[in-house]
């Protein structure tokens, strides 16, 4: 069974650089939407969500966070549209191709506010981070996977290096729940 997990991890998938300092994210149109990206990304993983812009055949997302202040629009900001006000994560795509270029969290009480969410695919720049696990992996049946197959796809992330989660990693789950201790007062 071949397994399109994303195009960035099917194709091997490189260290980061030292030193590196960011990039420049374009959307997939002629006259594309630019980002400028001024930092390294943390916490890059594949995420199996039914929200996240995935390209056409991967069965995972790739997202990366970068502190917000590292994030500037600098090319045709017009056609950037929320997709869902709604979300915690607003998710600005190009209204032309409906690519995901960065998402950004207004809440001051979330715990990932002051990150913002990117594609470093959609970069040229070689040295960003690469995917460090998988999140949200039995999101992938919501879009249409076949349950039976799950076995084979967690086995396969891990193999490629990925550890497969249902939620996020470890890490991220940690700092959520501290957050959210602190807001309590337990902490």
């Amino acid at each position: 069974m071949s397994i399109a997990i994303h195009p960035s991890v099917d194709k091997g998938m490189t260290p980061a650089a030292d030193n590196f300092s960011g990039g420049t994210l374009r959307c997939k149109c002629s006259d594309p939407v630019e980002v400028s990206v001024s930092s390294q990304c943390a916490h890059n993983h594949v995420c199996g969500c039914t929200m996240c812009w995935k390209p056409e055949g991967a069965l995972f997302a790739q997202i990366a966070v970068v502190p917000s202040d590292s994030v500037k629009v600098t090319k045709n900001q017009d056609k950037l549209k929320v997709v869902n006000p709604d979300a915690a994560i607003k998710r600005h795509a190009c209204q032309d191709c409906g690519v995901h270029m960065y998402g950004h969290i207004e809440d001051t009480n979330h715990p990932f506010h002051g990150l913002d969410f990117i594609h470093t695919e959609l970069s040229d720049d070689d040295g960003w981070a690469p995917p460090q696990f998988a999140a949200f992996v039995s999101s992938i049946i919501e879009s249409g996977q076949d349950p039976e197959k799950m076995g084979d796809i967690r086995r396969h992330l891990h193999d490629t290096g990925l550890e497969p989660y249902d939620c996020l990693s470890p890490t991220l789950m940690d700092v959520i729940a501290t957050h959210t201790a602190k807001q309590k007062g337990v902490l």
